[in-house]
């Protein structure tokens, strides 16, 4: 398992002091000597203000050789400079023992694999049965001190890959890639109709519905939003279709927003779909028992090893089913 302290990138830092995560550790550069020590781990790591300040409350969060330093000390070509960062837990956050599939993890990131059903992070009404509570049970079992620290989410009935960081350093520089695209994510999704152009993309502003805040629609007025989107397959004479969608924005109810918009809103949708007005193919809708979305496909660049990483998630079983469901469709006509 590559750590701060084995890949090439880095240099062997001190053993963690108790209550502390690993070091990471940089040497500093003729180029860099007389620099500010803040500068050199804002270029060499892209620490970013925020967690240099709470690096600069804590006891040995900064280091220079082994010893106490301030972000304003000046760093000499040859010197080992190290954060650390102090170890926590989600207090607030109740473990359980509750199913978790973990399609990857090492000292610095876990990705899991969602349920439909499933909330990520409690919430007002939901202070349970998330994901949160099943990694936090997880993490304590392991007897690992880590915050619950989600990189994206994914709506309570969607399905699928969701990253989450196990450090401040990590989340940062993860929401960074996931803030400027570099985390690529692909969707599956199930939906009434088929597009009039088998591939394209999508370009409809969204924002809250004024009427219903929670509530998302197209307007002009919107936030800039943006979904490309692949036809894989049409069923029933085009009565429905499987697409692959990529996000290249991130809002709340994007992707349902904009299938809606175009005409094919999700089946089992019961926000944004027929299923709320209790219409749409009543099989289709039983066999998917939620939105059929799911997100399939996750990308990113490990942050401390600077390796790309791909992961995929199979359709769960309910997806399974209402494929089957199209498919026979397809015999009927």
């Amino acid at each position: 398992m590559a750590t701060a302290r084995t890949d090439p990138r880095y240099v062997q830092g001190s053993v963690p002091p108790h209550g502390y995560y690993e070091p990471i550790a940089v040497v500093a550069g003729e180029a860099e000597h007389g620099w500010r020590l803040s500068k050199l781990l804002e270029r060499r790591l892209g620490v970013s203000r925020k967690l240099l300040s709470r690096l600069k409350l804590t006891e040995k969060g900064l280091m220079i050789n082994g010893a106490r330093a301030y972000s304003g000390d000046p760093v000499a070509a040859g010197d080992v400079c190290e954060i650390r960062m102090e170890q926590e837990r989600s207090e607030d956050i109740l473990a359980q023992p509750l199913p978790l599939e973990i399609v990857y993890e090492d000292d610095w990131l876990l990705l899991a694999s969602k349920p439909a059903g499933m909330v990520v992070h409690p919430t007002h009404g939901h202070y349970t049965g998330t994901l949160a509570n099943a990694a936090v049970h997880h993490w304590q079992q392991r007897g690992e001190n880590v915050r619950f620290r989600p990189v994206h989410r994914l709506d309570e009935d969607t399905s699928g890959l969701v990253l989450i960081a196990k450090n401040p350093y990590v989340h940062q520089q993860l929401s960074e890639q996931h803030g400027d695209g570099r985390i690529r994510k692909g969707y599956v999704a199930y939906a009434y109709g088929s597009p009039a152009i088998a591939r394209g993309r999508i370009d409809a502003p969204i924002d809250r519905d004024p009427a219903a805040p929670h509530y998302r629609i197209v307007t002009p007025a919107g936030y800039a939003s943006a979904t490309r989107y692949e036809t894989e397959r049409t069923y029933g004479g085009g009565r429905a279709c499987k697409l692959r969608l990529r996000l290249e924005t991130g809002r709340t109810h994007q992707i349902r927003v904009h299938l809606g918009w175009i005409g094919c809103p999700l089946i089992g949708d019961r926000m944004y779909g027929p299923a709320a007005d209790g219409g749409g193919d009543g099989s289709w809708e039983e066999a998917a028992g939620r939105q059929a979305l799911h997100a399939a496909e996750l990308s990113f660049v490990h942050p401390m090893t600077g390796r790309e990483l791909s992961f995929e998630a199979p359709l769960p079983p309910e997806l399974q089913a209402l494929e089957r469901e199209l498919l026979a469709a397809d015999l009927t006509g």
